[in-house]
Parts: C-alpha cells; sequence; structure tokens
C-alpha cells in the first residue's frame, strides 16, 4: 500500500526531503474547463466584456500563480519554474473553455502543483471577468493530464482513467 508523503510516523504533517533526490528535467501539464452561457461565452470571444480582455487577463494570472503556489499550498516545495505556460481551447459548441497550463522545471520534486495552481486561478479569472453577464458558470476536470521527470518518469492521463472510481486504499 503507498504511503502518504507529507506525513511522520506520528501522522504530523511535514515537508518531503528532497535533499538527496536526483536533479532532472521535470514537465508536467495540467487542464481544466470553465462552461458558460451562450451570451458570456460570446462577449468573451468578441472581447466586449466590462472588465476587459479576459483570456489575456486569465493567462498572466495563471502564469503568476504558478510561480506562488509554495506560497499558497502548504508544505510545497519552492521550486523555480524554468517555463510556465498557458493556453486556451474554445468549445464553441458547449460554450466552454479549457484551459492548459504547462510547467517546467530543473529540479529535485516535481510541478505538478505548479500547473494545478496556473489552472486554476486561470479558471478562476475567467469567471471573475464574466461573472457580471453569467453567475452559473461551473468550473470542472482539473486535472493533471501529462507528467515526466524524476524517477517515475514519464505518465499521460487516459480517458479510461476517468471512467474509473476513486482509489480508496
Amino acid at each position: 500500500m503507498k504511503q502518504l508523503t507529507h506525513l511522520d510516523r506520528q501522522g504530523d504533517a511535514t515537508m518531503v526531503n528532497i535533499a538527496e533526490k536526483e536533479i532532472t528535467h521535470r514537465l508536467v501539464v495540467a487542464t481544466g474547463r470553465i462552461h458558460m452561457s451562450p451570451e458570456a461565452f460570446k462577449m468573451l470571444v468578441e472581447d466586449t466584456l466590462k472588465k476587459g480582455n479576459a483570456l489575456g487577463v486569465a493567462r498572466i494570472a495563471g502564469i503568476m500563480a504558478a510561480k506562488q503556489t509554495s506560497s499558497l499550498i502548504p508544505l510545497c516545495h519552492q521550486v523555480g519554474l524554468t517555463n510556465c505556460s498557458i493556453e486556451f481551447s474554445l468549445d464553441t459548441g458547449n460554450y466552454s473553455i479549457e484551459v492548459r497550463c504547462r510547467t517546467e522545471t530543473r529540479a529535485q520534486t516535481g510541478v505538478e502543483m505548479e500547473a494545478l495552481t496556473g489552472v486554476s486561478i486561470a479558471l478562476l479569472s475567467i469567471y471573475d471577468m464574466c461573472k457580471s453577464v453569467d453567475r452559473t458558470m461551473r468550473i470542472d476536470d482539473i486535472r493533471v493530464i501529462e507528467k515526466s521527470g524524476g524517477k517515475s518518469g514519464e505518465w499521460k492521463f487516459s480517458s479510461n482513467m476517468a471512467q474509473r472510481e476513486p482509489s480508496h486504499g
């Protein structure tokens, strides 16, 4: 059975010691989606929202958030990102936007939390920019979809993984 790495023998929270881990190139891609009304989607696409360019603001917010992850997530190591990008895919049929955050580093630990934080804050920024038009927006499907580097090697999310029940030990 796998053990939680952020707990010591007494069950207290502790930061994982990565001093002896090898420095490797690490890459993580995380995604998430926001669903909105046709009206809000149209205004976002046409850049007519009162607050301005929602995707431009969300891109900067996501990158800034990824860089601040260790200040936001307890026990998360401070990792120097060598790259962070935010991309958007517009789904005009479903009035939704997929946000993709790609993070990279050369370090002793991965950048999953940075990618997830970047996606989350970019999505929240889009919500904030559009909420005056649509308060029923929904954010979902935030997940890591790709990871490489470190001792666990390469991993990619597949659609059949989404169908299984969460493991409970």
